[in-house]
Protein backbone atom coordinates (compact mmCIF):
# COMPACT_ATOMS: atom_id res chain seq x y z
CA UNK A 1 0.00 0.00 0.00
CA UNK A 2 2.96 2.53 1.29
CA UNK A 3 4.58 1.97 -2.59
CA UNK A 4 1.07 2.91 -4.13
CA UNK A 5 0.55 5.69 -1.90
CA UNK A 6 3.63 7.30 -2.77
CA UNK A 7 3.61 7.73 -6.71
CA UNK A 8 -0.13 9.16 -5.87
CA UNK A 9 0.51 11.63 -3.44
CA UNK A 10 3.33 12.73 -6.05
CA UNK A 11 0.90 13.40 -8.81
CA UNK A 12 -1.74 15.02 -6.67
CA UNK A 13 0.97 17.40 -6.20
CA UNK A 14 1.51 17.77 -9.77
CA UNK A 15 -1.76 18.05 -10.52
CA UNK A 16 -2.34 20.87 -7.82
CA UNK A 17 0.11 22.85 -9.61
CA UNK A 18 -0.43 25.66 -12.72
CA UNK A 19 -0.01 23.83 -15.98
CA UNK A 20 1.50 26.95 -17.23
CA UNK A 21 4.43 26.44 -14.59
CA UNK A 22 5.82 23.40 -15.59
CA UNK A 23 8.12 25.42 -17.94
CA UNK A 24 10.28 28.37 -18.07
CA UNK A 25 11.70 28.30 -21.60
CA UNK A 26 12.98 31.36 -23.19
CA UNK A 27 10.19 32.20 -26.11
CA UNK A 28 7.15 30.23 -24.62
CA UNK A 29 4.53 32.21 -23.26
CA UNK A 30 1.32 33.56 -24.07
CA UNK A 31 0.94 36.94 -23.48
CA UNK A 32 2.44 40.24 -22.27
CA UNK A 33 2.18 42.24 -19.07
CA UNK A 34 2.89 46.17 -19.38
CA UNK A 35 3.22 47.24 -16.10
CA UNK A 36 3.45 50.58 -15.52
CA UNK A 37 4.67 52.39 -12.14
CA UNK A 38 3.85 56.17 -11.04
CA UNK A 39 7.13 57.37 -9.81
CA UNK A 40 6.35 59.74 -7.13
CA UNK A 41 4.15 57.27 -5.21
CA UNK A 42 7.32 54.81 -5.17
CA UNK A 43 9.32 57.39 -4.26
CA UNK A 44 7.55 58.21 -1.20
CA UNK A 45 7.55 54.23 -0.35
CA UNK A 46 11.05 53.39 -0.93
CA UNK A 47 12.96 55.55 -3.14
CA UNK A 48 13.67 58.49 -1.16
CA UNK A 49 14.78 56.16 1.76
CA UNK A 50 17.25 54.54 -1.17
CA UNK A 51 18.00 57.90 -2.60
CA UNK A 52 17.41 56.80 -5.81
CA UNK A 53 17.86 58.97 -8.68
CA UNK A 54 14.80 58.20 -10.26
CA UNK A 55 13.17 60.31 -7.09
CA UNK A 56 15.41 64.02 -7.33
CA UNK A 57 13.86 66.90 -7.45
CA UNK A 58 12.18 67.82 -10.76
CA UNK A 59 12.99 64.25 -12.40
CA UNK A 60 9.34 64.40 -13.98
CA UNK A 61 8.86 60.95 -13.72
CA UNK A 62 4.98 60.03 -13.32
CA UNK A 63 4.66 56.80 -14.78
CA UNK A 64 7.97 54.97 -15.99
CA UNK A 65 7.51 51.50 -17.36
CA UNK A 66 8.46 49.18 -14.39
CA UNK A 67 8.47 46.15 -16.81
CA UNK A 68 7.49 44.47 -19.97
CA UNK A 69 6.69 40.71 -18.49
CA UNK A 70 6.29 37.38 -20.80
CA UNK A 71 3.12 35.78 -18.85
CA UNK A 72 1.19 32.39 -19.14
CA UNK A 73 -2.95 32.42 -19.09
CA UNK A 74 -1.71 31.17 -15.47
CA UNK A 75 1.42 32.56 -14.29
CA UNK A 76 4.57 33.47 -16.07
CA UNK A 77 8.05 32.04 -16.81
CA UNK A 78 11.11 33.93 -14.93
CA UNK A 79 14.42 33.94 -14.58
CA UNK A 80 14.97 31.58 -17.64
CA UNK A 81 17.83 30.21 -18.98
CA UNK A 82 19.36 32.24 -22.34
CA UNK A 83 22.56 32.08 -24.34
CA UNK A 84 21.90 35.69 -24.92
CA UNK A 85 24.42 38.20 -24.09
CA UNK A 86 23.57 40.30 -21.27
CA UNK A 87 23.00 44.13 -21.64
CA UNK A 88 25.82 46.39 -21.78
CA UNK A 89 25.89 49.27 -19.05
CA UNK A 90 25.04 51.49 -22.33
CA UNK A 91 22.13 49.83 -22.91
CA UNK A 92 20.67 49.82 -19.57
CA UNK A 93 21.42 53.49 -18.45
CA UNK A 94 19.37 54.19 -21.91
CA UNK A 95 16.23 52.98 -20.88
CA UNK A 96 16.69 55.39 -17.78
CA UNK A 97 14.68 58.24 -19.22
CA UNK A 98 11.04 55.91 -18.90
CA UNK A 99 12.54 53.25 -16.43
CA UNK A 100 13.87 55.45 -14.20
CA UNK A 101 17.41 54.08 -13.39
CA UNK A 102 19.71 51.64 -15.40
CA UNK A 103 19.18 49.30 -12.72
CA UNK A 104 15.58 48.63 -13.17
CA UNK A 105 16.25 47.80 -16.58
CA UNK A 106 19.13 45.59 -15.94
CA UNK A 107 17.04 43.72 -13.11
CA UNK A 108 14.16 43.35 -15.85
CA UNK A 109 16.21 41.64 -18.07
CA UNK A 110 17.68 39.52 -15.65
CA UNK A 111 14.08 38.21 -14.69
CA UNK A 112 11.50 38.73 -17.10
CA UNK A 113 13.45 39.82 -20.46
CA UNK A 114 15.74 36.00 -20.62
CA UNK A 115 12.05 34.55 -21.07
CA UNK A 116 11.31 36.61 -24.06
CA UNK A 117 13.83 34.36 -26.40
CA UNK A 118 14.53 38.21 -27.65
CA UNK A 119 18.26 39.70 -27.63
CA UNK A 120 18.77 42.42 -24.77
CA UNK A 121 19.00 45.19 -27.58
CA UNK A 122 15.80 43.60 -29.10
CA UNK A 123 14.27 43.38 -25.82
CA UNK A 124 14.39 46.93 -24.69
CA UNK A 125 13.04 48.05 -28.29
CA UNK A 126 10.23 46.32 -27.69
CA UNK A 127 9.48 47.63 -24.10
CA UNK A 128 10.35 51.27 -25.78
CA UNK A 129 7.54 50.50 -28.52
CA UNK A 130 5.24 49.35 -25.73
CA UNK A 131 5.37 51.93 -23.85
CA UNK A 132 5.33 54.49 -26.78
CA UNK A 133 1.74 52.67 -27.92
CA UNK A 134 0.04 53.75 -24.03
CA UNK A 135 -1.36 56.98 -23.98
CA UNK A 136 -1.07 57.87 -20.37
CA UNK A 137 -3.34 60.35 -19.25
CA UNK A 138 -1.96 63.69 -18.48
CA UNK A 139 -4.46 64.42 -16.07
CA UNK A 140 -2.29 62.58 -13.27
CA UNK A 141 0.75 65.30 -14.15
CA UNK A 142 -1.35 67.90 -13.29
CA UNK A 143 -1.65 67.35 -9.49
CA UNK A 144 -0.18 69.89 -7.01
CA UNK A 145 -1.14 67.70 -3.98
CA UNK A 146 -1.45 64.16 -2.99
CA UNK A 147 -4.37 63.39 -3.38
CA UNK A 148 -6.70 60.21 -2.55
CA UNK A 149 -8.88 58.45 -4.85
CA UNK A 150 -10.44 55.30 -6.05
CA UNK A 151 -8.26 52.49 -7.85
CA UNK A 152 -11.44 52.25 -10.69
CA UNK A 153 -10.55 56.23 -11.48
CA UNK A 154 -7.07 55.64 -12.57
CA UNK A 155 -8.43 52.22 -14.29
CA UNK A 156 -11.11 54.49 -16.34
CA UNK A 157 -8.82 57.06 -17.24
CA UNK A 158 -6.34 54.66 -18.97
CA UNK A 159 -9.57 53.45 -20.80
CA UNK A 160 -10.56 56.82 -21.83
CA UNK A 161 -6.84 57.31 -23.06
CA UNK A 162 -7.01 54.12 -24.95
CA UNK A 163 -10.08 53.61 -26.56
CA UNK A 164 -8.90 50.10 -27.93
CA UNK A 165 -8.40 48.74 -24.65
CA UNK A 166 -10.71 46.71 -22.36
CA UNK A 167 -11.79 46.75 -18.72
CA UNK A 168 -10.27 43.18 -18.23
CA UNK A 169 -7.10 44.33 -20.28
CA UNK A 170 -6.30 46.86 -18.22
CA UNK A 171 -5.85 46.50 -14.28
CA UNK A 172 -4.63 48.51 -11.48
CA UNK A 173 -2.48 47.66 -7.85
CA UNK A 174 -1.90 49.24 -5.07
CA UNK A 175 0.45 48.56 -2.13
CA UNK A 176 0.58 50.53 1.13
CA UNK A 177 -2.29 52.37 0.81
CA UNK A 178 -0.77 53.70 -2.50
CA UNK A 179 -1.87 53.80 -6.09
CA UNK A 180 1.02 51.03 -7.33
CA UNK A 181 0.56 50.34 -10.95
CA UNK A 182 -1.58 50.32 -14.30
CA UNK A 183 -0.63 47.11 -16.02
CA UNK A 184 -1.70 46.67 -19.43
CA UNK A 185 -1.78 42.97 -21.20
CA UNK A 186 -0.83 42.67 -24.72
CA UNK A 187 -0.46 40.18 -27.41
CA UNK A 188 2.93 39.36 -28.98
CA UNK A 189 2.41 42.04 -31.29
CA UNK A 190 1.43 44.62 -28.26
CA UNK A 191 -2.09 44.76 -29.29
CA UNK A 192 -4.50 45.10 -26.78
CA UNK A 193 -5.86 41.23 -25.14
CA UNK A 194 -7.72 40.19 -22.17
CA UNK A 195 -5.52 39.56 -19.18
CA UNK A 196 -5.46 36.19 -17.33
CA UNK A 197 -7.26 35.76 -14.28
CA UNK A 198 -4.14 35.91 -11.74
CA UNK A 199 -3.57 39.38 -13.41
CA UNK A 200 -6.99 40.56 -13.02
CA UNK A 201 -6.96 41.53 -9.57
CA UNK A 202 -8.41 45.43 -9.43
CA UNK A 203 -7.50 47.18 -6.30
CA UNK A 204 -10.55 47.70 -4.69
CA UNK A 205 -9.47 50.93 -2.49
CA UNK A 206 -11.99 54.11 -2.41
CA UNK A 207 -9.53 56.39 -0.69
CA UNK A 208 -5.95 55.24 -2.38
CA UNK A 209 -2.89 57.44 -2.33
CA UNK A 210 -1.65 59.47 -4.79
CA UNK A 211 0.96 61.65 -4.38
CA UNK A 212 2.25 64.40 -7.74
CA UNK A 213 5.24 64.63 -9.80
CA UNK A 214 8.69 65.38 -7.54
Amino acid sequence: MRKLLLPLLIWLTMAALPASSETNKAGEFDYYVLALSWSPNWCVRTGHARKSPQCVQNSGHGWILHGLWPQYHRGYPAFCRTAKKPPSRGMTADMADIMGTSGLAWHQWKKHGVCTGLNAADYYALSRRAYARVNRPPVFRKLTRTVKLPASVVEEAFLKANPGMEPDGVTVTCKAAQIQEVRICLSRSLNPVPCGQDVVRDCKKKDALFAPLQ
